[in-house]
């Protein structure tokens, strides 16, 4: 592993930000990456010298936008699309830092088959912090995250790169709160997306116990509903740093019991009865780790009970021992791309 490489790591999992900083791109420049891969991954960001950003009429500025394309890519042949979500504390920079290597790798050894990703930004400020680190890919005061993607990145991407029409050629994939959101994004736009993998996803955000806990084993004998917002209620902690519920929704939604129905609008678990989804109508994949610091992997738990229960199939890659970090998504990895590969069309 180069030493950029470890840097990545150091900061992944000494701060818990989820990516190196900004000014370490300096030592891993675009150029370098762009040697290193069998596709070509273009340059839609202001992260390399020049401004080359997309105008978001949803969000009303400019936006940062990775595009990869596989090898042999000539305008001419259609390929699936997936979209990547970062999590929250990221932006795009974590597709370019963690994730565009390893994938094209996967697809220049025939363990994923060719297809086209956009890396949106999805940040309140248009950077990685752990300030409002959180926009959950959704429409909200924080600004129209979901028009972003769904509209703008969307129609950029039909528009101008050769994309395979039809919902099983399109995809949703994202890590933490890009997976809940994957999850979310698929169910409402059910006619375009049939594909969602989520990675450290936390796909009940309501979830607690019959007393109002949450950090405790999911059990389906004592199972209850968040009902309001607390704004001092602990999520988790990542080594240094501390997230409550009130740090992900607080500026998104406000507070008290009103936050909570625009939660349960965007909580996977609660959107499975509201949009009646059915069995097969979805190819859905999730990966987590049974040591996870923020719980997520009792959300998930009670997740794949609730689909169970509507006879919803959904793959699966544990990790018992993971956290929720790159290094056990980076473990999950190798399952992940079995299982997208097994179900994208030829």
């Amino acid at each position: 592993m180069d030493p950029f490489c470890w840097a990545v790591l150091f900061w992944i999992d000494g701060l818990g930000l989820g990516q190196a900083p900004r000014w370490a791109l300096g030592f891993h420049p675009f150029e370098r990456v762009q040697g290193r891969l069998h596709g070509q991954l273009l340059d839609f960001t202001h992260n390399h010298g020049r401004d080359r950003r997309l105008w978001s009429s949803a969000l009303g500025q400019k936006r940062d936008l990775y595009v990869y394309l596989p090898p042999g890519y000539d305008g001419v042949r259609r390929y699936p699309l997936a979209i990547f979500l970062h999590g929250a504390g990221q932006d795009e920079n974590f597709f370019f830092q963690a994730h565009v290597i390893n994938t094209d790798r996967a697809i220049a050894a025939g363990d994923l088959p060719p297809f086209i990703i956009a890396a949106p930004d999805g940040s309140y400020r248009g950077r990685a912090t752990i300030l409002k680190p959180a926009t959950f890919w959704t429409n909200s005061k924080m600004g129209c995250f979901e028009d972003w993607v769904m509209r703008d990145v969307w129609d950029f991407m039909h528009t101008n790169f050769a994309v395979r029409p039809g919902r099983e050629n399109h995809a949703l994939i994202g890590v933490s709160m890009g997976g809940s959101a994957s999850y979310t994004l698929a169910f409402k736009y059910r006619e375009r997306i049939k594909m969602a993998i989520g990675v450290h996803p936390p796909l009940h955000l309501r979830y607690a116990d019959s007393n109002g806990n949450y950090r405790v084993p999911f059990d389906p004998d004592n199972m209850g509903l968040r009902d309001r917002l607390r704004p001092f209620q602990r999520l988790g902690t990542r080594k240094l740093i501390t997230l409550r519920f009130h740090d992900l929704f607080g500026h998104l939604f406000g507070g008290g019991r009103e936050a909570m129905l625009h939660v349960a609008a965007i909580n996977p678990f609660e959107l499975l009865d509201a949009y009646d989804v059915r069995p097969g109508e979805f190819d859905l994949f999730v990966a987590y780790g049974g040591q996870d610091e923020f719980n997520i992997h009792a959300q998930v738990e009670a997740f794949l009970w609730k689909a169970q229960q509507r006879g919803i199939e959904v793959g699966v890659a544990y990790d018992p021992c993971g956290r929720h970090d790159l290094t056990t998504g980076l473990r999950l990895l190798p399952a992940i791309h079995r299982w997208s590969a097994a179900r994208t069309p030829p």
